[in-house]
């Protein structure tokens, strides 16, 4: 990333994090920063703080692209509740000056805005989103737990609201139901309408809040949101019941739905309720990944006192002491004796790991232990969580070409929902005028389409987020549709289905020696080395638990291998077959080592790629699904086809350079199959790009990340059958969630029509087919084994 943070005009500048010292406003621990903007949304609110160049490096990158300087920002949008509400956020946005893009994720309410900080400022759009009706709020501060509490509270109370109102007004509405016409007098009849008057107030001038506001926003824009028939379903019923309360004998009859009223409101807010606290559970493992990190540590001072700052405030080189149970704030290397971790977040194992002074530690994961000291070398954008976030973030703010569909096939439906009921309300006041209001409400209510608008992006957000804590990320949601339909698996070999070391295959000596002795000296002489060969031996003498036997005078030679003085000064050699004086041996091509003493040669040791434990279960597992193997590699026949057998893959074909990789994908792909190709070199990127589906292992090269689809943080090969069983599952469950939202409407809008569905039964419809879809895609949050 070409961070051109020197030419951007003064407010936008992304300055060193210690050349801004923090306001008095803003202490460097506080995580509240925002906490002045809370509360109704003015377009008075000041947005300036979003331009501030040391907060907006948290959600802003800024890049040069054919000679101009475009910032991406990543922000969550508060206010939202449906995919309407998303294209009024787009809307509000894409015509300004200065933006390039704006695209928002109606499920997970992130916007992604592209635009040119030469044209316009990040409070000039702030400003606009609100004149719109909605808040931009960083994703620290979105996700923060105060900021969850206060929606959840006021969520709380209007449901609370609704439903003891509910309550009262079903009490004073019973004796109409229980009794003959007659039998209660005028008067107490009269007075029981005014109570339900009354306590309807309440809930249509504070439970219905949200529903208003969104309709509102929606007209004045020229737009027909999902809470648009809501809203007017909710005032004609109350202004109908208000006016037969007021005048019994006028115009509208002396019938009124305050029961009916409050109960759909009530069901309504219950199944938004319901809806939102599902929604952050399909989304959850996203956006507890993307807000791991401490908003504040310790870092030591130059007179060895630790002070409390924020992390942005944090440069490489830093000291800082992290506590018990507090996550990593950068990349970094230990200082302190031990330390206990847990790197879930890279490798999706979920035990701990041990790190001894000097290591490495990475940003986001968790120490299990005591107090230790760190020394900073990477921060900020440049560590590897940051990398894993820019990943994430963008499977969360992409639409999938289902839900693009669904909701190009929303806008018009309300357009005819609008035209239904109008027509349905005209046709039964011809025939009952005291029906005519009850089914054009129901209509109204009964085809709001948030089910449909749900349905595919809720279970390609609750997949992506259970492959999340497994260690899987998924870079673009519309790739779990074209890995259900996958058939054939295309393996690179080094790297992939091998580690990139060498293991030791087979020990052939002279007569006399023992294959342990052999290996015990040749582990003695490697140890020290870094070679892939010397590692490899003293990797397998060690695991074997040899007896190590003594030498002096150890040494290397340059391109030739290891020598040193045994017990009795006579010199031992490993390396080559020339500098040892081995006969070189006729064999398949593998790397060999030669082992000699004082007598000439001793022993020589045959190598291979050591496979990795879980490569031949997950081609066993791909097979019994039904998906065809390929082995593809660089290397040469003997060595690949030696890979190949061992894992058990159908094909194999050796001597590939990119060019024919990428023929041999497209040949495939011409037969009619449908490809996943799993890499992890740089040579991977175009092949990756060209399969229907890609695969990169999490130390792959940055191009074959780039172009994947998936990328396997912990490099378990079963991951890659995982995700395929997810995938088919997800795509089966969206399947079902479109049959069910086409269903519901198809059954509901006559029952509606017909006058058989009254509405309050049609607000608990709506309110149950939305829980039904987010419920149905939860189910792919416990599928991960």
């Amino acid at each position: 990333m070409n961070q051109a943070s020197a030419t951007l005009p003064v407010g936008l500048r992304l300055a060193d994090a210690t050349s801004a010292p923090p306001s008095p406003e803003r202490s460097a621990g506080s995580t509240d920063w925002l906490g002045a903007h809370r509360g109704p949304l003015t377009v008075t609110d000041d947005f300036a703080v979003l331009d501030d160049p040391v907060e907006q490096k948290a959600f802003t990158d800024v890049n040069e692209e054919d000679g101009h300087i475009l910032a991406d920002s990543l922000l969550m949008v508060q206010g939202m509740y449906c995919a309407a509400c998303a294209d009024a956020v787009e809307s509000a946005l894409q015509d300004l000056p200065g933006v390039r893009q704006a695209r928002v994720h109606a499920a997970t309410r992130r916007l992604r805005v592209r635009w040119d900080p030469t044209a316009t400022q990040m409070s000039v759009l702030a400003r606009a989103v609100g004149a719109a009706g909605y808040r931009l709020l960083p994703m620290e501060q979105a996700l923060s737990i105060s900021q969850r509490l206060l929606e959840t509270r006021q969520a709380l109370w209007r449901l609370f609201v609704a439903g003891l109102c509910m309550m009262q007004v079903m009490m004073y509405a019973w004796p109409a139901y229980v009794t003959e016409p007659g039998e209660i007098p005028a008067d107490i009849e009269q007075l029981l309408r005014w109570a339900s008057w009354v306590i309807c107030l309440p809930v249509v001038f504070f439970a219905s809040g949200p529903f208003f506001r969104s309709a509102w926003r929606d007209l004045r824009r020229g737009r027909i949101g999902m809470d648009t028939p809501v809203s007017v379903g909710i005032l004609i019923t109350f202004l109908a019941s208000s006016a037969a309360t007021f005048d019994p004998s006028g115009p509208w009859g002396s019938e009124v739905w305050f029961d009916s009223l409050t109960m759909f409101v009530f069901f309504l807010l219950g199944g938004r309720y319901l809806e939102h606290k599902a929604r952050d559970r399909t989304a959850g493992a996203l956006d507890s990944l993307m807000n791991r990190l401490p908003q504040a540590c310790e870092r030591r001072g130059a007179a060895g006192a630790f002070e409390t700052v924020s992390i942005r405030r944090l440069v490489p080189g830093d000291v800082v002491r992290i506590s018990a149970g507090q996550a990593f704030p950068a990349d970094g290397e230990l200082l302190s004796e031990r330390a206990t971790v847990d790197e879930a977040l890279l490798t999706g194992e979920s035990h701990p790991v041990s790190r001894e002074r000097g290591q490495g530690l990475v940003a986001g994961s968790f120490n299990l232990g005591g107090p230790v000291l760190v020394r900073l070398v990477r921060v900020g954008a440049d560590t590897r969580f940051a990398q894993i976030v820019r990943l994430m973030e963008q499977a969360s703010t992409e639409k999938p070409r289902l839900a693009v569909l669904a909701d190009r096939v929303a806008a018009p439906f309300l357009v005819l929902v609008m035209l239904a009921a109008t027509l349905a309300g005209w046709y039964w006041w011809q025939i009952d005028h005291t029906q005519a209001l009850a089914v054009a409400v129901a209509v109204l209510i009964v085809t709001c389409p948030c089910a449909l608008s749900l349905a595919t992006p809720a279970a390609m957000l609750a997949a992506a987020g259970a492959l999340a804590r497994r260690g899987v990320l998924v870079r673009r949601l519309q790739a779990f549709e074209a890995l259900a339909g996958v058939n054939a698996v295309v393996f690179d070999k080094t790297g992939t289905l091998t580690h990139e070391g060498l293991a030791l295959r087979d020990v052939i000596t002279r007569s006399g020696v023992s294959r342990d002795d052999a290996l015990a000296l040749a582990g003695a002489l490697a140890e020290g080395s870094l070679h892939p060969v010397s590692r490899a031996i003293a990797a397998e003498a060690s695991q074997r638990l040899l007896p190590v036997p003594p030498l002096s005078a150890r040494g290397e030679v340059a391109g030739q291998g290891m020598q040193a003085e045994g017990a009795d000064g006579r010199v031992v050699r490993l390396g080559s077959a020339g500098f040892c004086g081995a006969a070189v041996r006729q064999g398949d091509g593998s790397p060999t080592v030669h082992l000699s003493d004082a007598q000439g040669w001793l022993a020589s040791f045959v190598m291979q790629e050591s496979l990795r434990a879980d490569a031949r279960d997950a081609v066993s597992a791909l097979r019994a699904m039904g998906v065809r193997t390929w082995l593809l590699s660089g290397d040469r026949a003997e060595a690949a086809a030696r890979a190949g057998e061992a894992v058990g893959v159908d094909h194999v074909i050796a001597g590939a350079t990119p060019e024919r990789k990428l023929a041999e994908v497209a040949d495939l792909q011409a037969a009619g199959l449908k490809v996943a190709m799993v890499g992890d070199g740089l040579n991977d990127g175009p092949v990756l790009a060209r399969a229907d589906t890609s695969f990169a292992l999490g130390h792959a090269a940055p191009l074959a990340q780039a172009q994947s689809d998936f990328v396997i943080q912990g490099g378990q090969v079963m991951d890659v059958v995982l995700a395929l069983r997810h995938a088919r599952t997800t795509l089966r469950i969206v399947r079902q969630n479109l049959a069910w939202a086409a269903a519901y409407n198809a059954i509901s809008v006559p029952l509606a029509l017909a006058g058989y569905m009254p509405p309050a039964l049609a607000g608990l419809g709506m309110a149950a087919s939305s829980l039904l879809v987010i419920g149905n895609a939860l189910r792919l949050t416990r599928q991960t084994d």
